[in-house]
């Protein structure tokens, strides 16, 4: 089948998300140089909402508006965060994932003006974050210090931490690198520091199921370690299911050898108590070992913690 002479994108109008999309058409350019690219951007109800994420359904509210606007054929491609996409549904009805691309650094960074570590901050310090999942973590690791609510793009909470509405910031090192911002970083921590989101890093691109002329031009686009890092991750969410308030963290690993690997922990909002697994495929396939961690930290209690967390 040839490819379309225009494929139209949709897309979150942060400055973040349409960073992601020039990614996404600078690739496929390379990719097939005679297709001609549109954006289409939009606003979703979380880039307007800045309160309680609970409130509107949880992080769906990052992906409804993009994914009505594919379903209505008012665009051919829809590029996500898989962090952003909610893994205790299935997607949409007649939308599928085409390609995970090439995956981004997972770690979390911290922000401060003076340049000061983790380690290195003072008590009482002011750390503007509204991540269930970094709240946690800090409460565990940093009784010390005081999470302060912080919702907005990246530019915006930096504009806010410049402003004193917090002393220190947490934020995604991919998304400071997507908009040109790794400069402001005081401090990489690391996974074992701060244990990523599920999705952390990957760009998905959705199509329409019947749309096989875009899901063929842009299924080369994708790279077949973060497919199966992204499907181990998002089955173990989705047999867990978690909910928008549940500190949930993991992340899985794919090894030049082809062995893959999952490590996950699922936490109390106050960071008191954490439940971990880590687990290797062997000849498992990347939605079982998903299914198998999530199984290994039901038995743990994960359900019991889970249902226990208001939302």
């Amino acid at each position: 089948m040839s490819a379309p002479d225009l494929i139209r994108i949709v897309s979150r109008s942060s400055p973040m998300a349409l960073a992601q999309v020039e990614r996404v058409r600078a690739e496929l350019t390379s990719l097939h140089p005679g297709i001609r690219t549109e954006v289409v951007p939009v606003t979703t109800s979380g880039d307007r909402w800045m309160g309680d994420l609970a409130k509107l359904g949880g992080k769906g509210a990052f992906t409804k508006e993009v994914d009505a606007a594919l379903i209505a054929g008012e665009a051919d491609l829809a590029v996500h965060c898989v962090k952003d996409v909610p893994a205790d549904r299935p997607l949409p009805a007649g939308t599928t994932f085409a390609a995970f691309l090439e995956r981004d650094d997972i770690r979390d960074a911290l922000i401060h003006p003076e340049g000061l570590t983790l380690d290195e901050l003072p008590a009482g310090t002011r750390v503007g974050t509204s991540s269930v999942r970094r709240i946690a973590q800090l409460a565990a690791s940093h009784p010390e210090l005081e999470c302060v609510p912080m919702r907005g793009n990246a530019n915006r909470r930096l504009e806010k931490l410049a402003a004193g509405d917090a002393d220190a910031l947490l934020l995604a090192v991919s998304g400071l690198e997507r908009i040109g911002r790794a400069d402001v970083i005081s401090e990489v921590l690391s996974v074992e520091t701060m244990c990523p989101p599920i999705g952390a890093g990957i760009l998905a691109l959705q199509c329409r199921e019947d749309d096989t002329a875009t899901i063929d031009a842009v299924s080369g686009l994708g790279d077949p370690a973060a497919h199966r890092e992204a499907t181990a991750e998002r089955m173990f969410l989705h047999v867990l299911q978690g909910h928008c308030n549940s500190p949930i963290a993991g992340y899985a690993r794919a090894e030049r050898s082809g062995d893959l690997s999952l490590r996950a922990r699922v936490f109390t909002p106050d960071g008191k108590r954490v439940l971990n697994a880590h687990e290797w495929a062997g000849p498992l396939d990347p939605a079982t070992l998903g299914t198998s961690v999530a199984v290994a930290l039901l038995r743990q209690g994960a359900r019991e913690l889970i249902d226990g967390i208001a939302h």
